[in-house]
């Protein structure tokens, strides 16, 4: 069963969230929190598999939030989902650098929200992937050079080559067909990349790829 808790000072947003999910066979909505500290609470008290966290929200926000959840050792394997109004969120791009696995608009359909929660808890494929690199690659273009690549030293040939197909927004399945490998081999690539430089999830890797100068924006084709 994937726990879900619900973190937004909107309660109508909430209960449409939790009749949404509730209904799913496999996915069940643990708790809920009205502003960001609550949400911190709740997260240590209940350690929810993902966090549908607003990103505007009293007391504490939801950016400052994630990087608390995100920045706990004990926290480690709690996901957190993004919630924004619109899709270039100028504060997505530093959510998802401070750990998030990804986002979603809140008016998202239905089938999207439930196959979100159930993609990010499987950490196979990053959220709204076509939008999501859009917004990577605009805050990427307005960003500083690239760091230092001296951390993909550490990887192979072949993964470097995986995780510039990652950086590109592709899924495990295409990466396979890109390079003509089974995806079960894609898989295995694109997680060992992850485990050398030390990325959270395959949303970071994305972050990494343009941070490293690996992946330029533009380069979406």
């Amino acid at each position: 069963m994937i726990r879900v808790l619900l973190a937004d000072d909107q309660s109508l947003v909430r209960a449409g969230f939790k009749a949404l999910l509730d209904a799913q066979p496999d996915i069940a909505v643990a708790g809920e929190a009205a502003d960001g500290e609550e949400a911190l609470l709740r997260v240590r008290e209940l350690r929810p598999d993902v966090v549908l966290m607003d990103i505007r929200m009293p007391l504490l926000d939801g950016l400052a939030a994630t990087r608390r959840i995100t920045g706990d050792t004990e926290l480690k394997d709690v996901k957190v989902v993004m919630l924004t109004t619109f899709e270039l969120d100028e504060y997505v791009f530093e959510a998802i650098r401070s750990g998030a696995s990804g986002f979603l608009v809140k008016d998202t359909e239905p089938d999207e929200l439930v196959r979100a929660v159930r993609t990010v808890v499987e950490g196979d494929a990053l959220l709204s992937p076509g939008v999501t690199r859009r917004l990577i690659a605009e805050f990427a273009a307005r960003s500083k050079q690239p760091a230092a690549a001296d951390a993909l030293a550490r990887l192979t040939e072949r993964e470097r080559e995986v995780m510039a197909l990652v950086g590109i927004g592709l899924s495990n399945e295409e990466i396979a067909r890109r390079l003509v490998v089974s995806p079960l081999t894609a898989k295995t690539h694109v997680s060992r990349t992850m485990v050398k430089l030390g990325a959270r999830d395959r949303a970071q890797l994305v972050v990494l790829a343009y941070e490293s100068g690996l992946v330029r924006p533009g380069w979406l084709g």
